[in-house]
C-alpha cells in the first residue's frame, strides 16, 4: 500500500516537524528502495495506490500492477485489497505491507508468507503498537467486520486489529520500525 509522494498528502507527521517536501522525498525514495528489495519471483508485486488518480503515475514501476485503494479508513481499505488482490482464480495467500519500512526484506515477506501455512491470518508488528504486514491464508473467509474500529496511527492499532478476528488462528512475524517521526529517522 502506497500514495503518490505529493508533499502534505504523505508522511505528514513527519512532514510537520522536517518540512513536507522533505518528507515526500525520504517517503518517494523509500519506496523505491523497498520496490527494488521486494522483487522476487516468490510473489507477485501489486501497488495499492492513492489516490485513485495516482494510478497512471510514472513515480513507480511501470511494469508493476496497480490497484486502487478505494475509499474508506485504513481497515475497509485493507479488507477490500486482502480479498481482491488474491491470485488469479482463488482465494490467497495474500500480504498487504505498508510502504513507510525502510528495513523490510525478502526474508521478512518469506517468513510471513510462511506462517500463513500454519495460521489464518498474519502480523508483522511495528515498533509503535502498530503493524507493518498484514495478510490472510484465505482472505475470503475474513470477518466483514474485520478491522472495524482499530485506533488507527495509535499504539492500540495492533492489538485492535488483532481482536477484530475473533476465532482465527494468528501468527505474529518480525518486529520492524516504521517511521512516522523526526526521531524514528534516526
Amino acid at each position: 500500500m502506497l500514495k503518490e509522494p505529493r508533499p502534505g498528502r504523505v508522511k505528514t507527521r513527519l512532514g510537520a516537524e522536517i518540512g513536507m517536501d522533505r518528507a515526500a522525498w525520504w517517503y518517494r525514495h523509500t519506496c523505491t528502495r523497498l520496490l527494488r528489495r521486494l522483487r522476487d519471483p516468490r510473489w507477485r508485486l501489486v501497488l495499492a495506490v492513492a489516490p485513485q488518480t495516482a494510478l497512471g503515475s510514472r513515480v513507480w514501476p511501470a511494469d508493476l500492477a496497480r490497484v486502487p485503494q478505494g475509499r474508506g479508513d485504513l481497515g475497509r481499505r485493507m479488507l477490500r485489497l486482502l480479498q481482491t488482490a488474491g491470485p488469479a482464480g482463488r482465494d490467497g495467500p495474500v500480504c498487504l505491507i505498508g510502504s513507510d519500512i525502510p528495513d523490510i526484506a525478502r526474508p521478512h515477506i518469506a517468513r510471513a508468507f510462511a506462517a500463513l501455512g500454519a495460521h489464518d491470518a498474519v502480523f508483522g508488528p511495528a515498533e509503535d503498537g502498530g503493524f507493518w504486514l498484514v495478510g490472510a491464508k484465505h482472505p475470503a473467509r475474513l470477518p466483514c467486520d474485520s478491522f472495524d474500529g482499530a485506533r488507527w496511527s495509535s499504539r492500540h492499532a495492533l492489538a485492535d486489529s488483532l481482536s477484530s478476528l475473533p476465532g482465527l488462528s494468528v501468527a505474529l512475524t518480525d518486529r520492524l520500525h516504521d517511521v512516522d517521526t523526526a526521531a524514528d529517522l534516526r
